[in-house]
């Protein structure tokens, strides 16, 4: 895949899921690159503070739009009001998601995933088909990036069956997403974003029920409270041990490189899991289930 844009100074970039986390690295990356930023999160107050913290770090233009990514009719919104006020968007970062509590497959509930799929799956689709016409349509070079996970694009963790299984489907969506601008020589690019390093990454992943609709609350309570880094943090500690975790504008960083550079695939440490993905391959080709018992990714 060629590069389609190599300088981001005056582009504008639109990223979901941009109060925190992530999507806060990527836009403060962005920003550093002198982008016009648009960020959209569910998050009023969160996005509001990010809005104001980047624009008194950076001489970016950044502003803020409160968008609910499960809502067709919301990311729409969004895109008219992008649309409006700049005529075209350069860069989309689809990267809004949620983590439903771990859970056995049999014993997960309806909305469980109903709520995981409508953010992190429909979200996504959701992006593409209220950007990816308009951006077809103005003539410029763009560029899209959809947040999926290892844990789905790679090898998938059992215990987080549900979460995998809606980032296994952005990735598969992502890939065909790819393959169809490219046979119609769109001058759009298309990547696959596998947050990942050495250590945990310390996201609001891990407390996204806070997000989670009254209508779409679990149907049963959750067996254990959720778990947070803070929390794994300070039990290894009392233990004597030391948990990693990955700085997570090294991931940003590194996501800008790969636009660059027209990478598909954004991941540090891409050459293990291409080593995974080769030891999935022939235990597939042996008849065996790729996923042995016992593996123990975690996910974002």
């Amino acid at each position: 895949m060629n590069p389609t844009i190599t300088d981001f100074a005056g582009k504008v970039v639109v990223i979901t899921g941009g109060a925190a986390g992530i999507g806060r690295a990527l836009a403060d990356a962005f920003a550093r690159a002198g982008a016009v930023l648009v960020l959209s999160d569910i998050e009023k107050n969160a996005l509001d503070a990010t809005v104001t913290e980047l624009s008194a770090a950076t001489s970016a233009e950044i502003s803020g739009v409160v968008s609910d990514v499960s809502d067709e009719h919301s990311v729409e919104a969004l895109a008219d009001e992008v649309f409006r006020r700049y005529g075209h968007t350069h860069v989309l970062v689809n990267n809004a998601g949620v983590g439903p509590p771990s859970a056995k497959v049999w014993e997960s509930t309806p909305n469980d995933w109903r709520w995981t799929f409508g953010v992190n799956v429909h979200g996504v689709a959701n992006g593409i088909r209220s950007f990816v016409p308009r951006m077809i349509a103005s003539g410029e070079p763009g560029h899209i990036v959809n947040t999926s996970s290892g844990d789905g694009a790679v090898a998938p963790m059992p215990s987080a069956s549900v979460y995998a299984a809606s980032k296994a489907a952005v990735s598969i969506l992502t890939e065909c997403l790819g393959a169809q601008l490219a046979e119609e020589g769109h001058p759009i690019a298309v990547s696959l974003f596998l947050p990942s390093g050495k250590g945990l990454l310390d996201t609001g992943l891990w407390t996204s029920d806070r997000n989670r609709p009254a209508e779409l609350a679990r149907e049963t309570p959750r067996a254990t409270p959720a778990t947070t880094v803070a929390a794994l943090v300070e039990s290894a500690t009392r233990s004597g041990t030391e948990i990693p975790i990955q700085p997570l504008d090294e991931l940003a960083d590194d996501v800008l490189r790969g636009i660059r550079a027209g990478e598909y695939c954004l991941m540090l440490g891409r050459d293990d899991a291409a080593t995974t993905l080769r030891e999935r391959a022939e235990r597939f080709g042996a008849g065996e289930n790729p996923t042995q018992a016992g593996h123990t990714l975690l996910p974002i």
